[in-house]
């Protein structure tokens, strides 16, 4: 989990994921993205998303195809609703308890 949280804590990388989010792309078409970063840049964040299991790669002839990996965020995603969950329930709890008041005044 510590290898994605730093995978998307970077912006060019949090900006990849993005980009393959609905669609496959190729290396060269992420590259195109990005102006000022070189190609070989761009190869060495999608191998660190690679690593991290955000991301497949797959082989189409010379070129390296990538899409998104939704599964790679389910322990990210446990993680943040384990954190967020008993606070929003607070917070609903709190905003019902405010909207019962509004209800009985005239």
């Amino acid at each position: 989990m510590i290898d994605s949280l730093q995978a998307i804590s970077e912006p060019t990388r949090f900006a990849i994921l993005q980009l393959v989010r609905n669609s496959e792309m190729s290396a060269g078409e992420v590259a195109g993205h990005f102006k000022g970063i070189s190609r070989p840049a761009v190869s060495q964040h999608l191998g660190v998303l690679k690593k991290a299991g955000l991301i497949n790669e797959r082989r189409k002839g010379t070129s390296r195809i990538y899409r998104l990996r939704p599964e790679g965020f389910e322990s990210l995603k446990a993680l943040l609703e384990n954190f967020w969950d008993p606070k929003l329930d607070k917070l609903k709890a709190a905003a019902e308890k405010e909207e019962r008041k509004k209800r009985r005044k005239p």
